[in-house]
């Protein structure tokens, strides 16, 4: 079984940053990838960032702002963002996908901006 565990969220005003982590812990053969995803009151979820290999993909709306790393050695991933937007206000989820196609997802950690 594969637990993820968030953290890093928080109160901040808009134009500050956070830094989320996301530390992947139990039986865990091969990480295809890992992302970010984020769920605001009333929305539906979706994605955030995403690491994949090399290569990342982020939604329109944080491309610029936010940064997607992992560290493999470490079965972490981390979300930076910088210069904050009220409507950034969500639960942010971490996701693992492997290569067998199961998903995990970790519980969620609440940013919120205010203005």
């Amino acid at each position: 079984q594969v637990q993820l565990v968030e953290s890093g969220g928080g109160l901040v005003q808009a134009g500050g940053s956070l830094r989320l982590s996301c530390v992947a812990s139990g039986i865990i053969f091969s990480i295809d990838s890992m992302g970010w995803y984020r769920q605001a009151p009333g929305k539906q979820r979706e994605l955030v960032a995403l690491t994949s290999g090399g290569s990342t993909n982020y939604a329109d709306s944080v491309k610029g702002r936010f940064t997607i790393s992992r560290d493999n050695a470490k079965n972490t991933v981390y979300l930076q963002m910088n210069s904050l937007k009220p409507e950034d206000t969500a639960v942010y989820y971490c996701k693992l996908t492997d290569y067998g196609g199961l998903h995990y997802w970790g519980k969620g950690t609440l940013v919120t901006v205010s203005s």
